[in-house]
């Protein structure tokens, strides 16, 4: 299993959002290109950036940084935050960044995103696709930031996007982002039987190696941590030995 660390930029620097509240936002470094270096010290190959400023404005505010760490380094980076037109696509692959993160518009447009899948290639695009779990346990997607619940299932969107050979897939379940408290098995295990050609990347929740471990087990293609790295509850020797097992 690929584990991809993430780095979150507001105002230039490496921060942590506890689910996804600006207000509640934890500043870990000022130089998110040494965060990076240190990331691919630890073997992981692949790096997940989100804008946040690009998220809330919609324009590329930390687009230099992004740049630089895709310039100086040999990860594979997917972007996120901010990425509403096809230009703005376009724009960071001729960058250097391997895979953009779509998430809202995939819901609000889905039929413009479905012409980036077509256009720029299925390993191009990843959709972002954020859900909270119903009373009856079906995970409905959010969007605009976690704060709308839509009527539209994550399995129902998954098998509408494949239908333009959707590839990628970054879920996270609102409640456990940033809270420390574990992935949620059930659901990634569930994603993995209903789509097992999906290359699912689960994100939300990773407290310790064990959790990576556990999700390696279930057969998930990729998980993404951030505050679990950046807080050392999973060291760089378990990092390294984790990669170097596969």
């Amino acid at each position: 299993m690929k584990v991809i660390p993430a780095i979150d930029l507001q105002g230039g620097k490496c921060v942590r959002l506890f689910q996804g509240d600006f207000a509640r936002t934890t500043e870990y470094s000022d130089d998110p290109a040494a965060v990076a270096r240190q990331f691919s010290a630890l073997g992981s190959t692949d790096l997940h950036i989100v804008d946040l400023d690009g998220a809330r404005s919609g324009t590329q505010d930390n687009r230099s940084i992004i740049s630089t760490i895709a310039a100086d380094s040999n990860l594979v980076i997917q972007v996120g935050g901010g990425i509403r037109d096809r230009q703005t696509v376009e724009d960071w692959l001729t960058a250097g960044v391997s895979r953009c993160v779509i998430g809202s518009l995939a819901i609000t447009e889905p039929d413009a995103v479905k012409s980036w899948l077509v256009a720029f290639g299925a390993d191009s695009i990843v959709l972002a696709l954020d859900v909270k779990i119903e009373e009856n346990g079906v995970p409905m997607v959010t969007t605009h930031g976690w704060t709308r619940t839509t009527d539209t299932s994550l399995y129902e969107s998954i098998a509408d996007f494949r239908s333009v050979g959707l590839r990628h897939v970054l879920c996270t379940d609102v409640s456990r982002d940033g809270a420390m408290s574990g992935p949620n098995f059930e659901l990634y295990s569930s994603m993995a039987a209903r789509f097992p050609n999906l290359q699912l990347q689960a994100s939300g929740g990773v407290r310790h190696i064990g959790d990576l471990e556990e999700l390696r087990r279930l057969g998930i293609p990729a998980a993404i941590t951030g505050r679990a790295l950046l807080d050392g509850t999973i060291s760089s020797v378990e990092m390294r030995s984790f990669q170097q097992n596969g």
